[in-house]
């Protein structure tokens, strides 16, 4: 094998490790589980407390685009289910499969904006935490649990080791 083949060798199994990364600490959170998604169906305060969000994490809203939406507010458009207010709504999501990235350790607010559905439940409250422990609905009695998204956290390390591995074995055996 030629030097210049094994560079190229080297350089596409680095695109592939790029193209694949992730940050370290960033999971990604099917709201409801995917199991219903993003609907009325699900209590959302007892979703949220069972996790613990990160700087990084995504959520991700799955939902029939006519039936729902997903607006970020305040907590004052959050606790009354009224975005009317000027101010009140910072981001909407309408396209029946949204990834709403969670940047900072704060408290995020979303509601669905259809006619009674955040009066009916339909409304989140996530609290992400700088810390490893933490994190869920923004309640202080809430108890601190383990990570769903903890296992699949550092898989992009294991799957890009693996391959500098796999190319390093091909480079040395040809």
């Amino acid at each position: 094998m030629s030097p210049s083949h094994c560079r190229r060798l080297l350089a596409v199994a680095l695109v592939c490790v790029l193209l694949l990364w992730r940050p370290a600490g960033a999971a990604e959170y099917p709201v409801g589980d995917g199991i219903n998604g993003w609907d009325t169906g699900t209590n959302y305060a007892s979703w949220a407390q069972s996790r613990s969000f990160a700087p990084g994490d995504v959520l991700v809203f799955e939902y029939v685009k006519s039936q729902h939406n997903v607006y970020q507010v305040t907590e004052a458009a959050y606790r009354t289910c009224d975005a009317s207010a000027a101010g009140a709504v910072l981001a909407t999501y309408d396209t029946g499969f949204d990834k709403v990235p969670l940047p900072e350790a704060k408290s995020y607010w979303f509601i669905c904006e259809i006619s009674g559905h955040c009066m009916g439940g339909m409304k989140l409250a996530v609290n992400v935490s700088a810390g490893p422990s933490g994190g869920g609905a923004p309640a202080p009695d809430a108890p601190p649990s383990p990570s769903a998204g903890a296992a699949c956290r550092s898989s992009w390390v294991a799957w890009a080791a693996g391959l500098v591995v796999l190319a390093a074995v091909h480079v040395l055996v040809n």
